[in-house]
């Protein structure tokens, strides 16, 4: 007769996940707002919609933290890759202009380490509790099998809510409108295949970021996203925004394109902003061209507010306030939804 097998002999161990629950727990419960009907472990999530909307409107949206994930494995320094997750998530939904509520993860691993779970998920509260929403809960997966004991991957949803008249259209961004830029310090979690090819394949992740840096390549790559959503939410209530842009895959014309027609087109003035040291590094070091540095990554602007000539300089002070560097970068011109760098002509 064979022996007994076990759940944990086929190698998901189901004690393990339990623990890296209890330790998660109050980190979650640490973001909750009032909203929250439910606690953390139960089967969904019950969030109330805020008092004060006319005609809410829920918005939501996920993604992941890509490549970035293996710098951080490959440091051992997994505190703050949540913070990245929730950027990506919150600061998509916020261009709605979308209040966020609420956030769930998906943490899937080969082999449940109850410690490193406690680490991502620290990372989440503390983006969380920067967002102004609520880590409701999520989901631990194990696959053996099909993942190495030590891989993992994390992905993110956030679910917020809108006022149905205030949510911004294409038809509202005309020529005359301008361009506020937001500082993006590092590279947020956009081209990081490219980036770790370039600057990771060859050298140590102690080494310089760059010939005289202050800080290792490994703590620049590793530096934990910006979260926009409650300066873009301030704007949108406070100062006549007609749209917002997150800067992810695709830089800064690829996600313009996104929130304008084809009636107009956008001007950018690639001398109004200081492009972050990293970017050349990335480039000189590829090499990389221009056009593909301008197609994968932000280059030093992480959310663009298009918005009336006049709000320019109160959006900008306002995300002075809220800690951020802003300049006016460019312009919305007639066209045919196509977007023009200065140096183009």
């Amino acid at each position: 007769m064979k022996p007994e097998i076990s759940y944990a002999d086929s190698g998901v161990d189901i004690d393990a996940a339990d623990d890296a629950v209890r330790r998660l727990t109050p980190h979650a419960q640490s973001t909750f707002r009032p909203e929250v009907l439910s606690e953390v472990g139960g089967f969904g999530s019950v969030v109330a919609i805020p008092a004060g909307y006319k005609e809410p409107v829920l918005v939501s949206g996920n993604d992941g933290v890509g490549t970035k994930l293996l710098v951080a494995q490959k440091l051992g320094k997994l505190d703050t890759i949540g913070i990245d997750l929730v950027a990506m998530c919150v600061d998509d939904i916020v261009t709605s202009a979308a209040e966020p509520l609420f956030f769930l993860d998906q943490i899937t691993v080969g082999a449940v380490n109850a410690a490193v779970i406690e680490q991502l998920v620290i990372g989440m509260a503390a983006g969380c509790s920067e967002a102004g929403c609520s880590l409701t809960g999520g989901e631990i997966a194990e696959h053996p099998g099909s993942m190495a004991a030590d891989d993992i991957d994390i992905s993110g949803f956030a679910v917020g809510v809108a006022e149905r008249s205030e949510i911004p259209s294409h038809d509202a961004v005309v020529a005359g409108d301008v361009l506020v830029g937001i500082a993006s310090p590092g590279i947020r979690c956009n081209g990081y295949s490219l980036a770790r090819q370039v600057l990771m394949d060859d050298r140590s992740m102690d080494d310089p970021a760059w010939i005289g840096a202050d800080r290792s390549i490994g703590d620049e790559l590793l530096r934990p996203s910006v979260i926009y959503a409650p300066t873009v939410l301030q704007a949108f209530k406070g100062f006549g925004v007609r749209a917002a842009a997150h800067i992810t895959g695709g830089g800064l014309a690829g996600n313009l394109r996104r929130v304008i027609n084809d009636n107009v087109s956008i001007e950018l003035d690639l001398n109004r902003w200081p492009r972050p040291r990293i970017f050349e590094e990335i480039a000189s070091r590829g090499p990389v061209s221009e056009a593909e540095m301008r197609k994968v990554f932000n280059l030093g602007v992480g959310m663009v507010l298009v918005s009336p000539p006049e709000q320019a300089k109160p959006i900008i002070e306002l995300a002075n306030r809220n800690g951020h560097d802003a300049w006016l970068i460019g312009q919305i011109a007639r066209g045919n939804g196509d977007v023009r760098w200065s140096e183009d002509g």
